[in-house]
């Protein structure tokens, strides 16, 4: 791609769904303190304390703060949403709508409405808060549920949806349909293993009911009502079914479609429903009723999907019954590529930089989606998603799980006919994420074995806090470092020389097609000379119009080099008034050849909860 290429096209760079506060230029990073610093500062006006932002999506940010005099009891804490003021009105004002249809549902696991208001533009929805932690933060710090807790949790899903989905508990005597069912929607109290559903921004009343019947009573309704265009909103693309993903009308079908995609994502340790081709429900050690129905569920079958959908809500009454393990077995997990661990760290804020995407795509048509008006879609990865089969989403998402957690690395991956070869690099900075990470790589993994093409994948994964930014006023003035500026890099515990031919090289793979920034040749001859050094890591160049960023994460091997390492870093530096042009280049480089081979497969093996909970192994088929 030419260096010209549209800058709208950054934006997607990035794996990680959320950008990190140090990814963002000087001027952008501090209006998001002041502006997060502004919505405190409201809420201490309104009499609140201890006042925390828990986190931002696409429509907003969401605060928690408590009431009263200062006691910290779990009815003092109130959840706040604010709007984000840079959205069209329009897209704002779905704050109101969301607060109407939460203020017309009770329900023990649905945090209750306390109040709507508006100062000046904010629009502020405050409720109550959930106890625990939400399920995608739970699901990264465990790992893959254990089948007993799987199975509570679809036991309260199921009546959660059954209250949603009756016309009798609603005012307007029609389902409503939540919309946007995934594990981060979902908190969970450890204690009680009670959840709460949560996030209201995607929920409508029902247009059709689960007989595809229409949920409109009067003939008047009928004729004025529109039931050739969608009320639905979309959901998060990784979790929605293929309904709701195509604009079909809004039904309680759509909540069973997130609530399977949710429970399969949750019992494998995934961030997305697209594995289940090749990591079946079945292959999870879960009850056989309910690993079979997940899978049929989350097939390509819809009649199937409806059936299935109906025969698990029917077997309710049997999920109740089932005798489960009250002290589930917690197996250690080993990974299948090497993973190393040091202790942790501070802070780390780990971004995931893929490349070479895009043999991965089945074909180059632009899918529905990107015509959609809806921001939520922004913050998901529409761009280099499109054309792909749903393992490949899959895959990519596996690589971006890894982001999760405290992690620096590369990893390069090579698909033959013969099967697939894995060179890696990864350290994780934290012993107790050791489980969870390790089977987020071997997912990763095993998703790759269920590719069935030729090509190459590399990622590299940086901490975000080391990036530089270097600005300038506009396009005619050249990059230049500020005084101090430098690359950093960290020196090994261990003196290693290494033989050339046993390295992974930047230069290795040839050109990366997906990369469409051409660096100056005086720099690409300092990266060569970097190139014959014994280091590991990778450094990347983002070149935006007025801001530049050079992200790295580089460990010297070779310590009788520090002073050449040290001073091609800095000549890099110097020479960053002859970038010209916008766009994208990164180099990776591993340490050692230890390339791991790992032959193709469709899927896993079946394995079933054993119908005796005692039994320490769980069996096939069983």
């Amino acid at each position: 791609m030419a260096a010209s290429a549209p800058n709208k096209n950054l934006q997607h760079f990035y794996i990680a769904e959320e950008q990190s506060i140090y990814l963002l230029s000087h001027k952008d990073a501090e209006k998001l303190k002041q502006w997060i610093e502004l919505c405190k500062s409201q809420l201490r006006q309104l009499g609140y304390h201890n006042i925390q932002l828990l986190g931002k999506g696409a429509y907003g940010f969401v605060f928690c703060g408590e009431a009263g005099n200062g006691d910290t009891g779990a009815d003092d804490s109130q959840v706040f949403k604010f709007s984000r003021i840079t959205l069209p009105q329009h897209v704002q004002d779905r704050l109101a709508d969301e607060a109407l249809m939460q203020s017309t549902i009770t329900h023990p696991n649905i945090p209750k409405l306390v109040e709507y208001r508006k100062i000046k533009r904010q629009s502020i929805l405050q409720m109550s808060r959930a106890p625990g932690v939400d399920m995608e933060v739970y699901s990264h710090q465990h790992g893959p549920l254990a089948p007993e807790l799987v199975v509570k949790l679809t036991i309260q899903l199921i009546k959660i949806l059954n209250y949603l989905k009756n016309p009798a508990n609603h005012q307007q005597q029609k389902p409503i349909v939540h919309g946007d069912i995934k594990p981060s929607n979902l908190v969970f109290d450890t204690h009680s293993e009670k959840i709460q559903l949560i996030d209201w921004g995607s929920s409508v009343w029902a247009q059709i009911d689960n007989q595809g019947q229409s949920t409109t009573a009067s003939v008047m309704d009928l004729m004025s009502g529109d039931l050739h265009h969608t009320n639905a909103r979309m959901g998060d693309i990784y979790f929605i079914g293929e309904e709701q993903l195509n604009g079909g009308l809004s039904s309680p079908r759509f909540d069973e479609q997130g609530m399977a995609a949710t429970l399969y994502a949750l019992a494998s340790g995934q961030s997305c429903r697209y594995g289940y081709k090749v990591i079946t429900a079945a292959s999870l050690g879960l009850p056989k009723i309910l690993g079979k129905s997940l899978d049929a569920m989350l097939g390509d079958d819809p009649e199937l999907r409806k059936k299935a959908g109906d025969y698990l809500f029917s077997q309710l009454p049997l999920l109740e019954k089932l005798v489960l393990n009250p002290n589930p077995k917690i197996n250690l997990i080993k990974s299948v590529i090497p993973v190393w661990i040091k202790p942790k760290v501070a802070q780390m804020d780990t971004v995931v930089y893929g490349s070479r995407k895009s043999f991965l795509r089945e074909s180059s048509e632009r899918d529905k989606l990107v015509d959609i008006d809806d921001v939520q879609l922004e913050k998901y990865y529409k761009n280099f998603l499109v054309g792909m089969g749903a393992t490949e989403k899959a895959f990519i998402a596996a690589v971006s799980r890894l982001a999760r957690y405290p992690v620096v690395g590369g990893l390069a991956i090579r698909w033959e006919k013969d099967g697939v070869y894995v060179d890696s690099n990864l350290t994780l900075f934290d012993q107790s994420l050791e489980t969870a990470f390790k089977s987020a790589v071997n997912n990763m993994v095993t998703l790759a074995q269920g590719i069935f093409r030729v090509g190459i994948f590399k990622s590299c994964l940086f901490d975000a806090r080391n990036t530089l930014h270097i600005e300038r006023s506009d396009s005619s003035v050249p990059f230049t470092a500020a005084t101090g500026q430098f690359i950093p890099f960290e020196v090994s515990n261990l003196d290693e020389m290494d033989k050339p031919s046993r390295l992974h090289s930047y230069f290795e793979d040839g050109k990366d097609p997906d990369e469409y920034l051409r660096l100056p040749g005086k720099i690409m001859a300092v990266l060569a000379r970097l190139n014959k050094i014994h280091h590991t890591g990778c450094i990347i160049f983002e070149v935006l119009e007025n801001h530049l960023k050079i992200h790295s994460y580089l460990m010297l091997l070779n310590h009788a080099k520090r002073d050449e390492f040290a001073q091609c870093l800095g000549e890099i530096i110097e020479l960053l008034p002859t970038i010209k042009g916008v766009g994208i280049s990164g180099f990776m480089k591993l340490p050692y050849k230890d390339t791991r081979f790992f032959e193709h497969m469709n899927q896993l093996p079946e394995k079933f909860y054993p119908k005796n909970p005692k039994q320490q192994n769980l069996n096939n088929k069983t």
